[in-house]
């Protein structure tokens, strides 16, 4: 796929600025589509764009002359928020990211799924782990808007994806994304032991991810030769708890059905679909310091 030029919604924020970054270093024409003020210094142009407003996202992306989206401009949590308007801003966003993209024939979009789509942190229900390690083929059981908003995400990607004039679409089920700081001050000036992280990091299987992956799976995941659309996990290579991955395996998810081995500290969510079609594999670790 020949892209030169790409569109990334919600640059402002962290993961967005460093996929605008990871685009600009590679060489690629970068347009950053946010609402406010420009807050980023990397992107080639900027567009005060209301992502919630079709007719808006629709000019922008047309006025960006993008070949391909990048679209990170939602929520990162449903905290401070009503629960309508969480799931608005996951589901409409999409929709209308989707739907401007393929009236413009743009070639390719990447859309920001999340752990959540299991379930995980904002639900009083534990995470339905029915298998490990954990692949895009395990079931979903998400029950709060945060993460009803994500599954909708993906749900949308599939029925673009059936379009015969629809561009290449990826998900990505990104963990909790954090810079090197905030790693270090998370998880290396912390007891990461598991009596101490058990209740905290079960409901998203003890995932994370560095921004720097966050940024080259999107890259990766824009340059890539697929049909329809596809969600790919994007986490970590290892768990983000000091106890060996079987020990975690056997006292957190008992019930779990083992279909792999975990060595070492390697993470209980398989990233083998997003090497075998994106050519992608997480690089860092906040072990690494």
């Amino acid at each position: 796929m020949s892209i030169d030029r790409v569109a990334v919604t919600g640059g402002n924020g962290t993961i967005g600025e460093a996929i605008l970054r990871e685009f600009d270093d590679a060489g690629y024409g970068t347009v950053d589509l946010s609402r406010g003020e420009r807050r980023e210094d990397v992107a080639d142009s900027y567009r005060t764009t209301d992502l919630l407003d079709a007719g808006e996202t629709y000019g922008s992306l047309a006025a960006s002359d993008a070949d391909a989206v990048v679209h990170m401009g939602t929520l990162p949590s449903p905290v401070s928020h009503p629960e309508h308007v969480t799931f608005e801003s996951n589901a409409m966003s999409a929709y209308h990211v989707l739907e401007a993209a393929t009236e413009l024939g743009l070639a390719a979009v990447v859309l920001p799924s999340s752990i959540n789509v299991m379930g995980a942190d904002y639900q009083d229900a534990p995470t339905d782990v029915r298998y490990l390690p954990v692949d895009e083929d395990h079931p979903l059981t998400p029950r709060d808007p945060y993460a009803l908003g994500k599954r909708t995400t993906e749900v949308l990607g599939d029925g673009f994806g059936r379009r015969s004039d629809a561009p290449q679409i990826a998900s990505l089920r990104y963990p909790w994304v954090a810079t090197d700081e905030r790693l270090r001050e998370r998880f290396g000036e912390a007891d990461r032991s598991l009596a101490a992280v058990r209740d905290s990091g079960r409901s998203t299987l003890f995932s994370y991810l560095h921004v720097a992956d966050a940024a080259s799976v999107a890259r990766r995941a824009a340059e890539a030769d697929f049909d329809g659309h596809e969600a790919f996990w994007a986490v970590a290579a290892d768990t983000n708890v000091d106890a060996p991955s079987e020990r975690v395996a056997a006292e957190c998810y008992p019930d779990a059905e083992r279909r792999g081995s975990l060595d070492g500290h390697e993470s209980l969510v398989s990233t083998a679909k997003a090497r075998e079609l994106l050519g992608w594999e997480p690089r860092h670790s906040w072990r690494d310091d």
